[in-house]
């Protein structure tokens, strides 16, 4: 027999061995979650219309909670006009929006940090990442200030100036991001994610088909994370106040407490970049519409709205509000960053000096689940502190309107959301040991209460 012929008989056989593997290794997902393909084509669909919605009808005319839900017919008529229309192309702010994420990348590469490890995954590999997202940070303004040194404030106005524009091109890249790792997650030898392979386009398009995205060793998911969306976050942000001082020739204090507030969130974040190694995001999730959506427009055009609110409507509060605010922010941080430092630190070294009095339940899989400490208090005690720290950020906006409130709002139904998933995947993974530690850990957010 021709040696070409027996090569041929021997090839099905090699491919059906490797089509095993792939399947035993990327198992098709059996159950959904945020309500199936139709919730899905929801996201896909409705997100998008919804950051319009607040780029359009909230400017110094008024936020359409400020009327008590009354005259809403004048913002229908605003979103189909021609005016409003011809603004959603914006060639400057498209170009502007894009060069911002291209400088980002550019910066990852360039830019000196360590390589780390991730977390070991089921294929057994272990990627590395490299952690330079708050030197990122810093170019970013260093490089601000150098092209603004000769021209003083005005060119930070192009960001409110361009705000329909901005938004647009955001989701326009959130969009095309999205289609590229979905079309490229078919690519053979890709590792999937475990609920994002149920065979559905819309839904496997939105939750994330390929658990990590690469381009070499540029990894997708993990750039998008923290750096477009916390960077240009905090950017926007800064234009806002630039403005505000043009326009008032001083900074209110509510401005100065957001400002505050929210920047030192983002410095925090990029600063322990390493611990979003270690989240969900990372380590379970795949990388679809629903985290691009989520981070190049979601991010920066709804975190925002607080200075936006002040720059429209700008007041100031008296000291005694001011320290209460202030105080609130500082107890949300606390509980927070103690909280996942004492977490990270214990995954990296469970005999280290500050974590090794903690007790702890061993289980079958070989991990340990900490049952004293902040995690002795509730499940996720974490998603408390992060959520008083988002109800600080809008308390300087006053009650005028539930606009800036949308934040915390849609963050609480999230975080309920997310905890529910989360003792969901671990009932599954730890079973019988995952029920021990519910009945030590008895609270799932709130001690004493939820």
């Amino acid at each position: 027999m021709p040696p070409k012929v027996k090569k041929s008989k021997e090839t099905p056989a090699t491919s059906s061995a490797a089509s095993a593997s792939s399947d035993a290794l990327n198992p098709k997902t059996t159950t959904y979650e945020f309500g199936g393909p139709l919730g899905a084509l929801g996201m896909v669909a409705v997100l998008p219309l919804l950051v319009l919605f607040f780029s359009v009808c909230c400017d110094p005319t008024g936020y359409p909670s400020r009327y008590l839900f009354m005259g809403y017919q004048h913002y229908f008529e605003r979103l189909l006009s021609a005016e409003y229309l011809k603004s959603l192309y914006d060639p400057v702010a498209i170009f502007a929006y894009f060069g911002f994420v291209l400088l980002q990348a550019f910066f990852y590469f360039v830019l000196p940090g360590d390589t780390v490890p991730g977390t070991v995954m089921r294929d057994g590999n272990r990627l590395k990442y490299k952690i330079n997202g708050f030197t990122a940070l810093h170019s970013t303004f260093f490089l601000a200030l150098y092209f603004l040194k000769n021209t003083g404030l005005e060119p930070l106005t192009f960001v409110y100036d361009h705000w329909i524009g901005l938004t647009v091109a955001s989701i326009l890249f959130s969009y095309m991001i999205s289609i590229y790792v979905y079309m490229a997650s078919f690519e053979p030898g890709k590792l999937l994610a475990t609920g994002g392979n149920t065979g559905n386009a819309i839904y496997d398009f939105m939750i994330g088909r390929e658990l990590n995205p690469r381009i070499g060793e540029f990894d997708i998911k993990f750039f998008t994370e923290l750096r477009p969306g916390l960077i240009g976050w905090l950017v926007i942000n800064t234009c806002f106040a630039a403005k505000q001082y043009l326009d008032l020739g001083r900074i209110t204090n509510t401005m100065l407490l957001v400002q505050f507030f929210e920047a030192w969130y983002v410095i925090d974040a990029l600063w322990n970049e390493e611990c979003v190694l270690t989240t969900m995001d990372i380590t379970t999730d795949g990388f679809g519409f629903m985290l691009a959506f989520g981070l190049y427009t979601w991010v920066p055009m709804t975190y925002t709205l607080q200075a936006r609110y002040l720059l429209d409507f700008p007041r100031d509060i008296s000291w005694v509000e001011f320290g209460l605010i202030f105080g609130l922010n500082l107890l949300g941080y606390y509980i927070f960053r103690g909280a996942n430092s004492q977490k990270n630190e214990f995954r990296a070294n469970p005999e280290g000096p500050n974590v090794k009095h903690l007790k702890y339940i061993n289980t079958k899989k070989g991990t340990k689940l900490l049952t004293s400490g902040w995690w002795g208090m509730s499940r996720h005690i974490n998603y408390l502190g992060d959520w008083l720290m988002a109800l600080s950020w809008c308390l300087p906006c006053g009650f005028g309107s539930i606009i800036p409130y949308f934040y915390p709002i849609y963050f609480g139904f999230l975080l309920l959301h997310r905890e529910r998933r989360d003792d969901h995947k671990c009932r599954e993974k730890y079973g019988a040991d995952w029920d021990k530690y519910c009945s030590i850990v008895k609270y799932r957010i709130i001690p004493g209460i939820y």
